[in-house]
C-alpha cells in the first residue's frame, strides 16, 4: 500500500484544488488548475521525503499528520512566494480539508487492516 499512499494524496490536493477554484468561480482550465495545485504537489512530495527519510511506511496516522502539515505550509509558503493568495480562512480551510481526507482515508485504512488481519500494518 505504500507505493498508492502518495497517489491516494495527490488525488485529495486535486479534489481540493478542484472544489476550491469551482465554488469559487475561476474555472478548471487546466492552467489554472496547474497554477493552484503545484504548490501543495510540491508541499505533499516534502512531506513524502519526511517520511521517506524516517523509514516509514506512510500509513500511519502520524505520518499522515506529516504529510498534511508538509503540504498545507509548505504549500501556502510557495503561493505567497508566487504572488498568490493565502487569506486566514483559506489557510483553515485548506488545513481542515486536507487534514480530513489525508488522515481520513489513512484511519479507514487501519480499521480494514486491523479487522482483515487482526494487526495493524507497520507505520
Amino acid at each position: 500500500m505504500r507505493r498508492f499512499g502518495p497517489v491516494v494524496d495527490l488525488a485529495f490536493v486535486l479534489l481540493f484544488v478542484t472544489i476550491g477554484r469551482s465554488t469559487h468561480h475561476h474555472g478548471l482550465s487546466l492552467g489554472g488548475l496547474a497554477s493552484t495545485t503545484w504548490p501543495f504537489v510540491v508541499g505533499l512530495g516534502v512531506g513524502w521525503l519526511i517520511i521517506a527519510l524516517t523509514h516509514s511506511l506512510g500509513l500511519s496516522l502520524r505520518s499522515g499528520a506529516t504529510v498534511v502539515v508538509a503540504t498545507v505550509v509548505v504549500g501556502m509558503v510557495l503561493r505567497v512566494i508566487a504572488g498568490q493568495g493565502t487569506a486566514a480562512a483559506f489557510v483553515l480551510v485548506a488545513l481542515a480539508f486536507l487534514g480530513l481526507m489525508l488522515l481520513g482515508w489513512r484511519f479507514i485504512f487501519l480499521l480494514l487492516s486491523r479487522r482483515s488481519f487482526g494487526v495493524g500494518p507497520r507505520t
